[in-house]
Parts: C-alpha cells; sequence; structure tokens
C-alpha cells in the first residue's frame, strides 16, 4: 500500500479547498468567492484499498499584514515542510505572473516533491493552458503540471492516480473511516462563516469569525446551537443584522439547513451579532476563535 501526507498550497482563491473536496469526495473545507476563506490547516481523507492520501488543505497565500495573516502564512509554510509531497494549486484562469513563478519556484526548491494542480481550465480558453505550461517550463519550472477543474471533475481521477504513485509504501497513516482531523463543532462554525461569506459577498469585509457557545445534543437528538458571530465594526453588524433582523434571520436559516445535513439531525440555532473592534489582531482574540 502507498500512503502520505500532502500539503495543498497557492494564492487565495486558487481553487485549493473546492479541489480537495472534490479529491476526497466529502466537504472538509468551506468555499467562497472570497481570498483566505480557509483559515486553518485542514485535513481531508482520501483512503482507497491501495493507497491513502492525506491532504492538508492550508491558507491561501495574500500579500496582507496584520497578525490573524501572519499565523495563516506560518501555517502554509509549516505545512509545506511536514509533508511527503506538495500539490502547489494555481489558478489558470488568472493567467501566469512573474510573482506567480517565484511562488511556484520558492516551493520547488525544497527537498519535498511538488507538482502543480493548474485549476479553472473550464473558464479559459484552451489555447492559454499550452502557452502557459510552456512559459512556467521556461522560466525554470521543472516539476509535472496537471491541468484540472474540480468544478467539471476534469482531470481528477488522472491527479489523483498521479498522487497515489509519489506516495512512499507503507501503512495507512490515518484509520480509514476518518475523512477530516475537524471537529463537528469546527465545521459548524466553518458553515456559519461560508454563508455569511456567500450571502454578503462584499457588503461585510473578511473579518468575520464564529465562536460556538453552546454545541449540545440533547435527549431528543435535535442539536442546540449557540453561536456568536463576530465583525469589527457597528455598520457591519447593522448589514449583518439587516432591517428588523431580515438578514440574520435568512443567513441563520441558510447555515441551519447545511448543519442539519451535515450532522444528519435536527438543529435548533441561535445566533448574535457582536463587534470586536480589530479583532485580527488581538492575539487573545485570534488564539480563543481559533481554538474552535
Amino acid at each position: 500500500m502507498q500512503s502520505g501526507f500532502i500539503a495543498v498550497i497557492g494564492r487565495a482563491n486558487a481553487g485549493k479547498s473546492t479541489l480537495v473536496n472534490v479529491l476526497v469526495g466529502e466537504k472538509v473545507a468551506i468555499v467562497s468567492p472570497k481570498p483566505q476563506t480557509t483559515r486553518n490547516s485542514i485535513m481531508g481523507v482520501l483512503t482507497k484499498p491501495e493507497y491513502q492520501l492525506v491532504f492538508v488543505d492550508t491558507p491561501g497565500i495574500y500579500k496582507s499584514s496584520g497578525y490573524l495573516n501572519g499565523i495563516m502564512m506560518k501555517a502554509a509554510d509549516d505545512a509545506a515542510k511536514d509533508v511527503d509531497f506538495i500539490l502547489f494549486v494555481h489558478d489558470g484562469h488568472s493567467g501566469v505572473s512573474e510573482e506567480d513563478i517565484d511562488l511556484i519556484k520558492k516551493y520547488q526548491s525544497a527537498k519535498t516533491p511538488m507538482a502543480i494542480a493548474y485549476t479553472k481550465i473550464d473558464i479559459m480558453p484552451k489555447e492559454r493552458i499550452a502557452e502557459d505550461v510552456k512559459k512556467l517550463y521556461e522560466n525554470g519550472v521543472t516539476c509535472e503540471i496537471i491541468p484540472v477543474s474540480a468544478r467539471r471533475y476534469t482531470n481528477i481521477k488522472k491527479l489523483e492516480k498521479f498522487l497515489s504513485e509519489k506516495m512512499p509504501q507503507g501503512d495507512r497513516v490515518i484509520s480509514e473511516d476518518i475523512v477530516s482531523d475537524k471537529s463537528e463543532k469546527f465545521m459548524i462554525a466553518e458553515i456559519m462563516r461560508e454563508k455569511i461569506l456567500l450571502k454578503f459577498d462584499d457588503e461585510v469585509p473578511h473579518g468575520i469569525a464564529i465562536v460556538i457557545n453552546t454545541f449540545m445534543r440533547k435527549e431528543n437528538g435535535v442539536y442546540d446551537i449557540n453561536l456568536d458571530i463576530i465583525c469589527e465594526k457597528q455598520n457591519h453588524k447593522a448589514i449583518l443584522i439587516g432591517k428588523q433582523g431580515a438578514a440574520i434571520k435568512e443567513v441563520s436559516s441558510f447555515a441551519r439547513q447545511a448543519m442539519e445535513k451535515f450532522l444528519g439531525a435536527k438543529v435548533f440555532l441561535t445566533t448574535y451579532v457582536r463587534v470586536e473592534e480589530d479583532w485580527r489582531n488581538r492575539p487573545g482574540m485570534v488564539k480563543d476563535i481559533f481554538a474552535v
């Protein structure tokens, strides 16, 4: 049997989480059009009789200052050091810049074997793929490049087979019935955050966090979930709540439905919105939120 750990690295919004979800066959990471939707390194496990692939989905590489961003960038770099293989995910639709080449070569220069998943080929001209691959090779990128579309499932099996063949020989590193290392409580917080990011788009900036106050299953099987939605400004709070509470009711309803699907049980959800100014640069707040 072949098994090992694969760090999934790349710029923000390159499609890392979507690709991991498709490869694993389960939703282990939330997705949205906003940069750095993924804040934690999240493990997704694909187990087959012949191999086991343990993907470590990392926060997107994004130029931004601040305490939270520093933690996220460290998580990506640390993940690349402690794995058997690096899968660098590049957004083909956005082209190939000099910065992209430098970033790819940074990870290629490490001792860890690497390949590139060139994503989103379903929304770009086909002739661009060959041009970009040529440009990468001409600029010193020597690793394998595999064009894929997670949304259309194009070349996903090819990528899976390629990765399985790169894994070292050995027993499973994770129990075969596990698909993620994250708890139900963590995933509930992420589901709530995902629905907010999708509903409010650019109205509310990326600085949203979720704090779970109560996560309990009652004797009747219903989950009692009470959570706080943290934002950074009073006007963000007003947008999240909406006129006469309409916005928070709508997004909470969408989130509750997704939570029930994930948990396989009814959910009684209570949500509150509170302001914590500049929480992303407050180490105590960040650590409390990341401890979910």
